[in-house]
């Protein structure tokens, strides 16, 4: 993880502290704080309803090296929870379009885009040299890579789900116990779940928030906890988490 370094002198000029000035005042994060952020390598895999919650709030976070990869590009019907992209982004490659916003933001850090699909072909290349992975994924198969990937690498994972109005996060440890695997062994129906944009921003930043906690040390991460949140009700409920002894990626 990043932060483990210990710093003579702080590496926060005073651009930095006019730009993160309130974040700055939080308990425990400060100068200290904001240098683990600016060393931090976050992969953040797709960039759409959660990507773009993720990747907004990390950027202007000042999170140092972020790298974002999707195949897909921008259409009308994204733009109801992708607020990454507006209606001159149609058309567009994701990962184009979410560089130029991003860099809008926070021309400060340094910001990859792959125009890719996350595959077992792109893992290695894409995901190396990281220290959190972010599941933003539509796509159950491809996170079932990702998560076989995290636990072979000792890689904390942020994922998070959206169906309807609400939905579910958690971390998983870099330890990688319990993994995606002992949560969803099997493959839940995909065909036309439908989502309501502002669920997706609610768990998106949510997201975000995690990562923060991961890289500065500060707060308690969702390990081991999965957080279930219903928006259309206002409800939240917290499960503890086993990991499977029998689970084929962790066990």
């Amino acid at each position: 993880m990043p932060g483990t370094n210990s710093y003579s002198l702080s590496m926060i000029n005073n651009e930095d502290r006019k730009r993160y000035h309130r974040q700055l005042f939080i308990d425990q994060w400060g100068d200290e704080g904001q240098e683990k952020i600016s060393t931090a390598r976050v992969s953040i895999i797709g960039a759409g309803g959660l990507g773009s919650p993720v990747s907004l709030y990390l950027a202007a976070a000042g999170v140092g090296r972020l790298r974002i990869i999707d195949k897909d590009r921008v259409e009308l019907s994204n733009l109801n929870r992708q607020i990454l992209y507006n209606e001159q982004s149609i058309g567009v490659a994701k990962a184009a379009s979410a560089r130029e916003r991003l860099i809008a933001l926070n021309s400060t850090i340094s910001i990859k885009c792959l125009e890719a699909e996350f595959s077992d072909a792109t893992a290695d290349e894409f995901c190396s040299e990281t220290d959190i992975l972010v599941d933003c994924l539509d796509s159950f198969s491809a996170r079932k890579i990702l998560n076989r990937w995290a636990v072979k690498k000792k890689i904390p994972l942020v994922h998070a789900g959206i169906s309807g109005g609400g939905g579910q996060i958690t971390v998983i440890p870099a330890g990688g116990k319990p993994c995606l695997e002992c949560l969803f062994p099997q493959e839940p129906d995909q065909n036309n779940i439908p989502v309501v944009g502002a669920a997706v921003g609610i768990l998106g930043s949510m997201q975000a928030m995690e990562v923060l906690k991961l890289i500065t040390g500060i707060g308690e991460p969702l390990t081991r906890r999965l957080l279930i949140c219903n928006g259309l009700t206002a409800d939240y409920q917290e499960i503890a988490l086993q990991a499977d002894p029998d689970c084929p990626v962790c066990g």
